[in-house]
């Protein structure tokens, strides 16, 4: 399934999707037994399938590293396994297209053995299985461009006792913000964060961490007299509520634990609505001495968002609403992706012919019935919006031949007798599939 071929593979799904292929591999650094796999892209029908991104890591209860960050449209993260054993961290920003690491936070030195490779390194599903982070990235939708995570920086992932990292432009630019591993949650649509530290010195906590500056400054609120043992943070589902609950338990005289739960209601810190002087226009996707053409533009269209301004303390309530203003770009070359049979070279956006497949006709199977794919090697990037500008040539025509068994509905892989976990990605129209393989190393 590593070969070009793997994307003759017929689906029915009306949408485009992403799909791994697992297989076991070995870790070092004191982890368990993991596994790899390969990620591949479809065409906007879920039809054709192009390789994305090899090597990538699941945890040793076979969930994946990925994470769809829900805070920017386009944006996957997630870990891959180096042939030399090292974990390290990949970010996309237009739905698995390419894949480049991650940049170091400003605020962050790196060691002494890894400054001439030094990038940040995200924990995610693997790190939390190990006990090494005990809460994977987050974002909201609500919270615009806002991710918190736990990572590390230096050549690859490190098993050492984690920090808090936290980007406010959907992964593009990080910075340190929390020392040690937390509990952390988005409140007032990414207008107040709180954080609760998860391996106090003694064992008990009395305070939790609020920021209203999306982790650049942290304030301290002591919400009970009596230390508890932390065991977990709870809010309504969403990001709009202003309250949040710590529970726990403490010892009796009988040494039997009493649990607690104290809500803290923010309310009463932030009393004051913000106004439209609070807010500020702010370009996502925008990159520093980019094309004013281009600037912003991803998959095929810019947004502009109506945000909180750093310095406003205020809350943005229960009615508040996310504003977006779209408009559409002219297509380029990183609006497509390298079609069937073709790769993008490497620091290249050209699209070349596959030696494999170089000597014979492009056929998909799709309900019976075989379709020819005519392409000069380029397919729109699924979802994709932009207009005019480059457009190579693409179509099909179906041949008048019946194919496979068209009384049989035809399978999202070749790989079809594994089994097979589905993931749906809100907001994105995006379904990821993990096609478990039995291959071992």
């Amino acid at each position: 399934m590593d070969g070009g071929r793997g994307g003759q593979s017929a689906s029915t799904t009306p949408r485009p999707c992403l799909m791994t292929w697992r297989r076991r591999g070995s870790i070092s650094q004191g982890y368990e037994e993991s596994y790899f796999g390969t990620v591949y892209t479809s065409d906007d029908r879920g039809i054709l399938y192009s390789k994305s991104l090899e090597r990538h890591l699941f945890g040793g209860e076979g969930k994946s590293d990925f994470t769809n960050v829900t805070s920017m449209r386009g944006v996957y993260l997630t870990n891959v396994l180096e042939e030399d054993g090292r974990i390290r961290t990949v970010i996309s920003f237009n739905r698995g297209g390419e894949w480049t690491l991650l940049n170091k936070p400003q605020n962050v030195e790196c060691g002494e053995d890894s400054r001439n490779d030094c990038n940040l390194h995200i924990h995610g599903e693997h790190s939390r299985y190990n006990g090494i982070t005990p809460m994977l990235p987050l974002s909201d939708p609500t919270a615009v461009g806002l991710v918190i995570a736990h990572g590390s920086v230096g050549d690859s992932i490190s098993s050492t006792r984690p920090d808090v990292y936290v980007s406010e432009d959907g992964g593009y630019k990080w910075r340190g913000s929390l020392r040690g591993p937390h509990h952390y949650s988005i409140l007032d649509a990414g207008g107040l964060v709180v954080a609760v530290e998860a391996h106090p010195m003694d064992g008990q906590i009395n305070t939790i961490k609020f920021s209203t500056d999306e982790g650049q400054c942290w304030k301290v609120y002591n919400f009970t007299e009596q230390p508890i043992f932390f065991a977990g943070l709870t809010s309504e589902p969403g990001t709009k509520t202003m309250n949040i609950s710590v529970w726990g338990y403490r010892p009796e005289d009988d040494h039997q634990p009493m649990w607690v739960v104290v809500t803290i209601d923010f309310q009463s810190l932030l009393t004051r609505e913000c106004g439209n002087q609070d807010y500020v226009q702010w370009l996502a996707h925008a990159r520093e001495g980019g094309d004013l053409a281009t600037e912003g533009c991803v998959l095929g269209f810019k947004e502009i968002f109506r945000r909180l301004r750093k310095l406003s303390v205020c809350r943005n309530g229960r009615d508040y609403v996310v504003s977006r203003q779209k408009s559409p770009c002219p297509c380029t070359r990183e609006d497509y992706l390298c079609d069937y049979g073709y790769y993008r070279h490497e620091n290249s956006s050209e699209c070349m012919r596959q030696l494999d497949t170089a000597d014979h006709a492009l056929e998909v199977c799709l309900n019976g019935e075989e379709e020819e794919l005519r392409t000069s090697g380029y397919r729109k990037v699924p979802s994709d919006k932009c207009e005019g500008g480059f457009t190579p040539l693409r179509r099909k025509e179906t041949v008048n031949r019946h194919c496979g068994n068209s009384s049989q509905p035809p399978t999202a892989s070749p790989y079809s007798e594994t089994p097979c976990e589905r993931c749906d990605l809100p907001g994105h129209n995006v379904t990821v599939f993990f096609i478990l393989g039995r291959h071992t190393l």
